[in-house]
């Protein structure tokens, strides 16, 4: 199975008239664009509905899933979103099976790639996650989970290692070249932080910029993936998620 980032790129890709070479740059660049559970841009399975209690003075997947954008203007929807505890999330899986596919030469870097720890109590957490895309490979996630106030706080305030904002993924015998920028962004709800990946193989670069935002009950992250990812429009698209969660959730 491939991520959706992956799906999303090799579907507008014409897998008879390109060089095999070309298609393993889209899965290089498509690899290190899952913060957050893989970018959004092909059809999203639905998971299967959540039955799991929320935490205590939080929401469950239902309640996440009524707070998520229902659209962005310029994007469509991939689909309908999916629930659950979130390392259940399809996009979640297909995204770490993809990772295991690919070779670091910093392995100690691969949670440089991700918006969110794989700690127990984030991958056992209520939450929701719907994408979007538009033309030209571009695509939103947005991803909104149930850990309470401490684990929102300490994941809102992880950095990135200093040993980690560069370096190589390989697929085959392609490298591609990753740096990691963490910007110094507008605060939005109770807390939150930017970082960008921007990968580069040969000619061709992407961007991946990720947000995460902390409120009363719950972690929000927004995701921006494609050649003309910035850091504004995925704080503006952050901003807009923040606001449509404080107003469905009670």
């Amino acid at each position: 199975m491939r991520s959706v980032a992956a799906n999303s790129a090799l579907s507008s890709f014409d897998m008879t008239s390109r060089k095999p070479s070309a298609v393993v740059t889209l899965l290089l660049l498509a690899a290190v664009a899952g913060c957050g559970g893989g970018s959004g841009g092909g059809t999203i399975p639905r998971a299967t509905p959540s039955s799991e209690a929320p935490l205590p003075g939080s929401y469950n997947s239902d309640q996440l899933t009524q707070a998520l954008l229902a659209d962005i203007p310029g994007y469509e929807r991939s689909g309908p979103p999916q629930w659950g505890q979130y390392g259940s999330l399809a996009a979640v899986q297909n995204f770490n099976q993809m990772q295991q596919a690919v070779k670091l030469d910093k392995p100690q870097c691969a949670s440089s790639t991700r918006a969110v720890s794989q700690e127990q109590v984030v991958q056992s957490a209520p939450s929701a996650l719907v994408a979007f895309a538009k033309g030209q490979g571009q695509s939103v996630t947005e991803t909104l989970m149930a850990v309470g106030p401490a684990v929102a706080a300490q994941q809102v305030g992880v950095r990135v290692p200093a040993g980690c904002r560069t370096f190589r993924v390989k697929v085959g015998g392609h490298w591609a070249a990753n740096t990691v920028v963490e910007a110094a962004g507008a605060r939005i709800g109770e807390g939150s932080r930017t970082a960008g990946v921007s990968t580069t193989v040969g000619n061709a670069t992407v961007k991946t910029w990720f947000v995460v935002l902390r409120s009363r009950g719950y972690l929000a992250t927004i995701t921006l993936y494609g050649a003309g990812a910035t850091r504004a429009e995925a704080e503006r698209l952050a901003g807009q998620a923040y606001q449509q969660a404080e107003r469905i959730l009670p």
